[in-house]
């Protein structure tokens, strides 16, 4: 399987190998294929972008088995570009219904190209602090750990408040983190005032410190 390069063949969405029902459960190598693939075209088309979600969190030193697609932010004004980018390199690009992404399968894994994170638009200021880590050997940008947990948080809700998933990244990154910064953006968000709570009790995070 062949990362792109300066002149690469179009890439089928299911790609060499295995299709999606022959993959094995751990699905974490062709997660990674998918998300250095998608790294390589945004790159080389000079776009804007950062990795997020679990494969930014395994770039991250954390999460080492990865179930589910891969996630990259984008600036809305710059969705078209990129979607036509995709398009060139022989990808189909799909629109749901959800107004904040547009969707890819490359390699047989889904790929989301996301404008809002928790109902926030993505800025350039966010694709600024992202950091250039290696992802499987392709360096690309990286949501900043701060930005990464951020969005976790925000994330929650009524009806997805999966705090077994996010509390082991917590712990990985919790020396790489602001949490001040992370408590001031969530503000009053119960679902995420409580995760935080959880951290200080298990010793994971300082204790809230009271403003005088």
């Amino acid at each position: 399987m062949r990362l792109a390069t300066d002149d690469p063949e179009p890439v089928p969405p299911t790609g060499p190998g295995p299709t999606p029902q022959e993959l094995p459960p751990d699905r974490t190598q062709a997660i990674l294929e998918a998300a250095k693939q998608i790294g390589s075209l945004l790159k080389r088309g000079g776009h804007r972008f950062a990795l997020a979600g679990s494969v930014a969190v395994h770039a991250l030193g954390g999460q080492r088995r990865l179930q589910h697609d891969a996630d990259f932010c984008v600036l809305r004004e710059d969705a078209d570009a990129v979607a036509q980018t995709l398009r060139e390199a022989g990808l189909v690009v799909r629109e749901p219904p959800e107004d904040w992404l547009v969707k890819t399968t490359c390699f047989g894994q889904d790929v989301d190209i996301i404008f809002e994170l928790a109902h926030r638009p993505v800025t350039p200021d966010l694709l600024a602090r992202a950091q250039e880590l290696s992802v499987d050997s392709v360096r690309m940008p990286v949501l900043a750990p701060t930005d990464l947990m951020w969005s976790l948080l925000a994330a929650f809700g009524e009806h997805h408040c999966d705090f077994g998933a996010v509390l082991p990244v917590a712990r990985v990154l919790r020396e790489k983190v602001d949490w001040d910064d992370v408590r001031e953006r969530c503000g009053q968000e119960p679902m995420a005032d409580a995760f935080l709570f959880l951290l200080e009790r298990l010793d994971i995070i300082d204790a809230r410190r009271e403003s005088r």
